[in-house]
């Protein structure tokens, strides 16, 4: 068994398309256990006033996260340390360099961390201005507790850019399952007993077991960062030049994040759990489809780049995109079909009513439709930072963030003012009868950011290379028909089934939706064979090649 687990830990995956199944593969378990996570939250509070508390409590250590973790992130560590590896001193220059990211990290975080606690009562009444201000006194507490999460993750992510370089991915792509496990634990174990502090415990726990499932091939690679008292400023300094643009960008996101929490702190009782909730399920082809191909093409892209092989860089870029837009079409119309059967499914059941089922699906509709956007943006982003060009995601990311903020304010203002606009979107949505319906023009806002985004990146993209947009626009148009087909057959496989099942139990929902979805996605693969798909007939090689060990033919776009 220990051999069994070494040889698991310490694998090294090569392919574009292996590396991003296990990414997707174990992003999907992560997935599924932050599902379950969800709905026990769900099912014992409901869309009120506790879960509005606990998920308002992430946004100062979210912020923390964004604006100093992300200075050690994998996308600005990588490039430094095959730099270091490829120089004469090799292994001693990275282990170097390392240590002294590791000790300036630990302390700027810590410092931070303190500061962060001390203030936190001055903080509360502009993050969650909506709270009472007993609700607002067990906010504080939450997010003190919180704090140690961030600076667990840094570590994580310092040690998983040691991992990933030696393209040890399964370790990397383990941390998010175990980080799910931990708050699992703190819902089942901890929260009886200390209520919503006891779930935060189980977040601080899965952090813990973020960190500590890297630690294995680091010490089989005698590659631990330590706390050093000789720091090389010089590498500080060009860190912090290249992070710089990328945490400048991330921390607009996530406080343009923390603008919409507070705002919906002042909608109604449930709001931000409606919002969060919704998010997450979004979030789900995020990490399944944009952060696997992302993470995988990573390490290569920024090989390709430092070796001047530009032709192949763009070459691996598009066959990501191709195939990031292959499964995100397919996966926007199936959210937006199936989105009262997903959530019904998933959180509908105990404290969580009919009427947080309904506001969460038509909430995450309007989150889906940037599925494909945001997907491409988690690759452009690492394609920029792979070629040293920081500024330009960072302009695009700022300038998504405003959008997102203002495009929300506006749309508020309009929601509340004009009831023809507001009559159109609860009909098209399906929620006209029920209350809070204006907290849906958060994940509105939302996505129309999130398209001025990708739109900037794409532009900056093709000033560096003409064709990228002909390259890909064959695959675009395929996924996008395709999608449309399976929309329509699953949409209109709903109906049939709907007299097959009874829509009066969990299973009998389930059902529905799962065999309508199937149905639709049987058409859409009937479909592509006839297109001759060439994303379908890569996927084919990639499996065959994978479980059967044939060699196929032309493979070249695969190798990382």
């Amino acid at each position: 068994m220990t051999g069994l687990l070494s040889r698991v830990f310490n694998r090294e995956w090569s392919g574009l398309h292996e590396a991003a199944f296990l990414l997707a593969g174990t992003a999907l378990l992560s997935q599924i256990l932050g599902l379950v996570r969800d709905r026990l939250l769900a099912t014992h509070f409901g869309a009120g006033e506790e879960l509005d508390i606990y998920y308002a409590a992430f946004r100062v250590p979210d912020f923390l996260y964004a604006s100093i973790a992300s200075f050690v992130a994998v996308t600005v560590l990588i490039p430094f340390l095959l730099n270091k590896e490829e120089g004469v001193s090799g292994k001693d220059d990275a282990r170097r360099f390392m240590n002294t990211v590791f000790t300036v990290f630990v302390g700027a975080m810590a410092l931070a961390t303190i500061a962060a606690y001390i203030l936190m009562p001055r903080l509360t009444g502009v993050i969650v201005p909506g709270f009472p201000a007993d609700t607002q006194e067990e906010f504080i507490l939450l997010s003190r507790i919180l704090l140690l999460s961030p600076f667990l993750l840094g570590i994580s992510n310092l040690f998983g850019a040691v991992t990933q370089s030696l393209r040890r991915f399964f370790v990397f792509a383990a941390g998010p399952v175990l980080y799910n496990i931990g708050i699992i634990i703190g819902i089942l174990f901890f929260m009886p007993h200390y209520g919503l502090s006891g779930i935060v415990f189980g977040v601080v726990l899965g952090a813990l077991f973020h960190v500590a499932i890297q630690l294995p091939v680091l010490f089989s690679r005698d590659a631990v960062p330590r706390i050093t008292l000789r720091i090389f400023w010089g590498d500080i300094r060009r860190v912090t030049a290249l992070s710089l643009p990328r945490t400048l960008a991330l921390s607009a996101a996530n406080f343009s994040t923390i603008i919409l929490v507070s705002v919906a702190s002042s909608i109604a009782v449930g709001s931000i759990a409606v919002f969060t909730l919704a998010m997450n399920l979004q979030s789900i082809p995020l990490a399944i489809i944009g952060m696997s191909y992302s993470v995988a093409a990573f390490p290569t892209l920024a090989k390709l780049w430092t070796k001047g092989n530009h032709e192949e860089f763009l070459g691996h870029i598009v066959v990501a995109m191709r195939h990031i837009m292959f499964w995100s079409f397919p996966a926007i119309i199936l959210f937006i079909v199936l989105r009262a059967q997903i959530v019904r499914t998933i959180l509908g059941s105990g404290a969580f009513d009919w009427t947080a089922t309904r506001l969460t699906a038509a909430a995450l509709a309007l989150f889906a439709i940037s599925v494909v956007a945001q997907n491409l943006v988690l690759l452009l982003t690492r394609a920029f930072y792979a070629m040293g060009r920081t500024k330009l995601p960072l302009i695009a990311n700022m300038v998504g963030a405003v959008a997102i903020t203002l495009s929300s304010f506006m749309l508020l203002r309009i929601f509340d003012a004009h009831p023809l606009f507001r009559y159109f979107f609860e009909g098209l949505l399906r929620v006209s009868d029920i209350p809070g319906t204006s907290v849906l023009m958060l994940p509105l806002g939302y996505s129309l950011g999130m398209f001025l985004n990708i739109l900037l990146l794409v532009f900056f993209l093709r000033r560096e290379f003409a064709s990228v947009l002909a390259l890909t626009k064959e695959a675009f148009l395929h996924s996008f028909t395709t999608s449309v087909v399976i929309g329509f057959v699953a949409y209109h496989g709903l109906q049939v089934f709907a007299y097959v099942f009874d829509l009066d139990t969990l299973v009998g929902v389930f059902l529905q939706g799962f065999c309508a979805g199937l149905v639709g996605i049987f058409a859409g693969i009937f479909l592509l064979h006839l297109m001759a798909n060439k994303e379908l007939k890569e996927i084919r090689i990639s499996i065959h090649k994978k479980f059967w060990k044939v060699t196929p033919i032309a493979v070249g776009e695969e190798t990382l």
